[in-house]
């Protein structure tokens, strides 16, 4: 099985870890934890969960867009947050995220509630599994 591993163009290299892999034999991408960062690595929204959702939201859709796939492939996602009250209050900037990035389309999805993230300062984090369409296996974005 070969595997190749899938980062947006414009992003700072992670130290580490992948931020996707691609496997072609099955066509599964699979998306790294994201957080709130920025393509340098920089933290957004500081202490606001929405802006935070938002961008972590936003870095899983680039991920699957740089393996050459859409939102609509997202097959399984995890949503790890610090704090449940926080999300509970934010689902109405939390939904305008969702519409904005992923539109209609609702993976299988979890919610858990986590002590603390790596990162100091994120609220959230989302990883995901990506079901992609064969044609997208041809020309993943590297």
């Amino acid at each position: 099985m070969r595997m190749t591993t899938i980062q947006p163009p414009d992003w700072a290299q992670p130290k580490g870890y992948a931020n996707g892999v691609l496997v072609e034999g099955g066509a599964l991408l699979f998306v790294a934890g994201q957080i709130a960062w920025d393509a340098e690595q920089q933290l957004l929204g500081a202490g606001d969960f929405a802006v935070q959702f938002n961008q972590a939201l936003a870095n899983v859709v680039a991920v699957v867009r740089a393996a050459g796939a859409e939102p609509g492939h997202l097959a399984r996602m995890t949503v790890y947050v610090t704090d449940k009250q926080l999300y509970l209050a934010a689902t109405r900037e939390i939904g305008a995220a969702w519409r904005e990035h992923v539109g209609r389309h609702w993976p299988a999805m979890a919610l858990v509630e986590v002590a603390d993230l790596l990162e100091d300062g994120a609220l959230v984090e989302i990883e995901a599994i990506a079901a992609l369409a064969a044609p997208a296996l041809g020309s993943p974005r590297r």
